[in-house]
């Protein structure tokens, strides 16, 4: 079975489009390779974290900042189809 993207965002802090246009990227980039994008609201004020099923690849709270899309189609990408192009945003 494909895995599911979920973005979890804090409603309070307004980044509800932020996680849509990151959602969006996603879904293009990667339409063949995952089962869908979920976007969350937080129950903790502050939340933006990304996770593939369980596994949190982004939590913007370790990493002290929001992700650049580059970097999350590449973390995405490292899980979900290691081997896909990721064309101009790939690793230089």
């Amino acid at each position: 079975m494909k895995p599911t993207i979920t973005i979890e965002y804090c409603p309070k802090c307004g980044w509800l489009l932020r996680a849509a246009w990151m959602a969006q990227e996603l879904l293009t980039t990667f339409t063949d390779d995952v089962h869908g994008v979920l976007l969350r609201p937080a129950e903790l004020s502050g939340r933006f974290s990304v996770r593939i099923n369980d596994d949190v690849i982004f939590d913007r709270k370790v990493e002290g900042r929001f992700p650049e899309s580059k970097e999350l189609k590449q973390l995405v990408r490292d899980v979900v189809n290691p081997e896909k192009s990721l064309g101009h945003s790939d690793r230089k």
